[in-house]
């Protein structure tokens, strides 16, 4: 019994592999490419355009604010986009407390003063443009 579940079993194996064999079709040289070549480019040039305003450009700097504390665990984050528009959000860790502030960054600077942790995660962000 055992032998003839056996052949069973390699029969079925046999005929799997030959359908999924028999499924694939050659690849040709150029299939790749989209027929519509134009209309790709245009919908990339939409994306392109679209993405200039998302808050691609990040930078993270850490920093101790106070000399009592260690660990850095104050930090201040840009978020900005093509053009150097976003914020600047900035979590200042003390012993007893934490305070966040957020400030609007336009054309990579402030109409508000940044502190020197704020500038600098700013100047990351743009250089990593």
């Amino acid at each position: 019994m055992a032998i003839v579940l056996a052949g069973v079993a390699v029969v079925l194996a046999a005929a799997a592999l030959a359908v999924s064999l028999g499924g694939r079709r050659a690849r040709r040289v150029g299939d790749d490419i989209p027929a519509d070549l134009p209309g790709l480019r245009r919908e990339v040039a939409a994306l392109r355009a679209e993405a200039t305003g998302a808050l691609r450009h990040l930078a993270v700097v850490r920093y101790d604010a106070f000399d009592e504390m260690g660990g850095r665990l104050s930090w201040s984050l840009a978020l900005l986009d093509d053009s150097g528009d976003g914020v600047v959000l900035t979590s200042i860790r003390g012993r007893s407390e934490a305070r966040t502030y957020a400030k609007s960054v336009t054309g990579w600077s402030s109409d508000q003063e940044l502190s020197p942790e704020e500038t600098e995660a700013v100047e990351h962000a743009r250089a990593a443009r």
